[in-house]
């Protein structure tokens, strides 16, 4: 016997009421924004920028698996077994052997990637999970604005055919660099991946809409929407309603509110 009160679970997850579109997922979640605002503060150093980073992309990656990631049926006993025939659970859960890379853009990149691969690693079949390495960096004009983003270096762990593939990236601000690693990505020569998803801490108008425009197969995740250089009749509409009005980057290209350039934070490298 089994109960079937679990043989088809879904998970619902609380979102930000937005119009960018059913590709756009901005968690609504008080715990995570608490913890989101306390490593934007300007008080907060390592150790506890690093611990604060890994708890926000374990909470993050929780979700997407929940989400995005296949489903199987299973049937397992308990150790009630050895008393009773019904020691058994059946039910829905994650498929053990979901094909997953999840991709280190560096430096911002390094820790959040190195996280979701650890999870990864354990929830799912081990050698289903790999992580990739690009060496990445914005390219400038005189202005010090930014033009595009190179790969300097690339480490791939193998191929990304029928493969979810993960960039967790703390700051979506311009979205060129990620926008390049996922073209990368889809001029491989051995095969496409199943599905990209995006991971961002803080994301911005801007950076929606490029992805969106020059990738609209890719699902972008994030915490928190940052539209802080917004008129104030804007940032009292709905996310998305008046979205050519809205901007969350100045003319350097930094997110505000936002907090800061996190590839400094993450390597202590503000001095």
């Amino acid at each position: 016997m089994q109960d079937n009160a679990y043989s088809d679970i879904g998970f619902n997850r609380s979102e930000l009421q937005h119009e960018y579109g059913d590709s756009v997922h901005i968690l609504s979640d008080p715990f995570s924004l608490q913890r989101l605002s306390r490593l934007c503060s300007p008080g907060t150093i390592q150790p506890e920028v690093c611990f604060l980073v890994r708890e926000l992309y374990r909470d993050l990656l929780r979700d997407v698996m929940n989400l995005e990631f296949p489903r199987v049926h299973i049937r397992t006993d308990t150790r009630m077994k050895e008393y009773t025939e019904r020691g058994q659970f059946t039910g829905s859960v994650l498929d053990p052997d979901t094909r997953v890379t999840t991709v280190d853009v560096a430096r911002a990149g390094i820790l959040p990637s190195q996280v979701c691969f650890e999870t990864l690693s354990a929830v799912l079949s081990p050698g289903a999970v790999r992580q990739d390495h690009l060496m990445m960096s914005r390219t400038l004009d005189a202005d010090e604005h930014v033009t595009g983003a190179g790969i300097g270096g690339i480490k791939l762990a193998g191929p990304a055919d029928g493969r979810i593939i993960l960039f967790p990236d703390p700051m979506g601000a311009t979205g060129s660099s990620l926008s390049t690693a996922i073209q990368f990505y889809k001029d491989q020569k051995t095969g496409s991946p199943a599905r990209i998803l995006t991971m961002n801490l803080i994301i911005t108008p801007e950076y929606i809409r490029r992805i969106q425009a020059e990738h609209p197969d890719v699902t972008i995740y994030a915490v928190r929407l940052d539209r802080g250089m917004s008129s104030e009749e804007v940032l009292n509409s709905i996310p998305g309603s008046r979205w050519d009005e809205e901007r969350g980057l100045t003319d350097n290209h930094y997110i505000v509110p936002g907090g800061g350039g996190f590839g400094e934070v993450l390597n202590n490298a503000l001095e």
